[in-house]
């Protein structure tokens, strides 16, 4: 009788969505429940649009714990199938240990790709990773009344860098701004705030804290108009060379020398054709189409274990900008490294509270918090420079070894 009569209420607010009654944003609080309100909002789409949604609905995320955190509107879940390479060794400032490595993709091939990456790095010792710089940036935009009062601006930023560092950490516990880097064009001046966030990667955190400075700012300097808040030097979720050049999130390189027997066992090919295929391809090749960084698929790898971890997804269009470089060691070894300028992690934060992807952090050992604040972030990312260089190791690898098409005929077109 409790079900027949629960079943009737929710199509009475069904109905009531149907002829706009209710609005659709505020069925969570209609009902007070945010998993209540995703079942409602996916059964109202399937009546009105004739379709099942049964696998979106199947998911294990309690949307009570997402509200006003993760997601608006929800009706279920994407499900993404999730793959492990390695072990791969590395032996880092922060990682040291064999990793296996969560890769969310469908596409096939990229797992065994890395995998043999992974393989020949492990066999020839293993990846050496540095965090070359950690912080985070937000660059609001200020329009000043000409270029005089736009230099006198500057050096009343640079004067006051104390009460706007108080201002902006008024209201967090983990962020601290470290440096303000103006930049100016005409009577328009950019502050390229940079924070050190602890283990979060940071994004809202430092918006937050901008803005708190932003308004110490107009109401201390009153003829500074804030125009944005971002005002795209930052730059966050765009492909910038003030990223390359400058940094965001973490700097990471990540370094392996690779045994001339392992390049010609492991990888069926020789240590000149990989230096031949990185240069002509990835360095030659990038800089004729116009391209930023110079790398075989890093973006591959970097999203893949973004969507397994829980990060900023967008973000991988910064996060994947990366220099793959190989070279011949005087034993006839091949060296190669990858680095990422801009790679923007956390382990806190996010989408890295949500139940799948906590446990691809814990399985790498850096979910959380670390102790100190701030190490499971720097321990992750050289987690991820270190697979990227696996990655970008076996695709130049099958390049040269003319292997690629029969990897993804075999692994990517179910005949394998």
């Amino acid at each position: 009788m409790e079900e027949l009569k629960q079943k009737q209420n929710l199509e009475e607010i069904i109905e009531k969505l149907s002829m706009g009654e209710i609005k659709f944003t505020k069925l969570d609080e209609v009902l007070g429940n945010s998993n209540l309100g995703t079942l409602v909002r996916r059964l109202y789409l399937e009546k009105k649009y004739g379709v099942s949604l049964s696998a979106i609905g199947s998911t294990i995320i309690d949307f009570e714990e997402l509200k006003g955190r993760n997601i608006e509107n929800p009706i279920g879940a994407a499900q993404i199938p999730i793959g492990v390479a390695g072990p791969l060794k590395i032996n880092g400032e922060h990682a040291v240990g064999e990793y296996y490595v969560p890769l969310a993709t469908t596409e096939g091939a990229l797992v065994a790709s890395v995998s043999r990456g992974c393989k020949a790095i492990t066999l020839s010792g293993g990846a050496h990773a540095y965090v070359l710089s950690d912080h985070m940036t937000r660059a609001p935009l200020f329009r000043l009344p000409n270029a005089a009062r736009a230099i006198e601006f500057i050096d009343w930023i640079k004067d006051n860098f104390d009460r706007i560092k108080e201002a902006a950490e008024s209201g967090t516990r983990h962020g601290r701004l470290i440096d303000i880097t103006p930049f100016m064009i005409g009577n328009n001046v950019w502050l390229r705030f940079k924070f050190k966030t602890g283990d979060a990667m940071g994004m809202n955190m430092v918006t937050i804290a901008t803005d708190r400075a932003c308004r110490y700012i107009i109401e201390n300097f009153t003829d500074a108009d804030l125009i944005a808040l971002s005002g795209n030097m930052c730059t966050d979720k765009k492909p910038t060379y003030i990223n390359i050049l400058m940094g965001r999130g973490k700097t990471v390189v990540a370094e392996a020398v690779l045994k001339k027997d392992v390049v010609e066992n492991t990888l069926k090919t020789t240590v000149d054709e990989m230096i031949n295929v990185n240069i002509r391809k990835n360095m030659l090749g990038t800089s004729y189409a116009g391209g930023l960084g110079a790398n075989a698929h890093a973006a591959n790898i970097v999203a893949a274990i973004f969507i397994a971890t829980g990060q900023d997804v967008a973000q991988v269009v910064e996060s994947s900008i990366a220099y793959t470089w190989m070279e011949k060691t005087g034993e006839g070894d091949l060296y190669a490294s990858v680095t990422l300028p801009s790679l923007e992690v956390g382990t806190v934060g996010g989408g890295t509270r949500l139940p799948t992807q906590f446990e691809a952090l814990k399985l790498l050992g850096v979910a959380g918090s670390g102790d100190p604040p701030g190490s499971n972030a720097v321990k992750f990312a050289e987690i991820v420079a270190s697979t990227v260089l696996a990655g970008e190791i076996n695709l130049v690898a099958a390049i040269a070894a003319g292997h690629l098409a029969r990897a993804h005929e075999r692994l990517g077109r179910g005949k394998g």
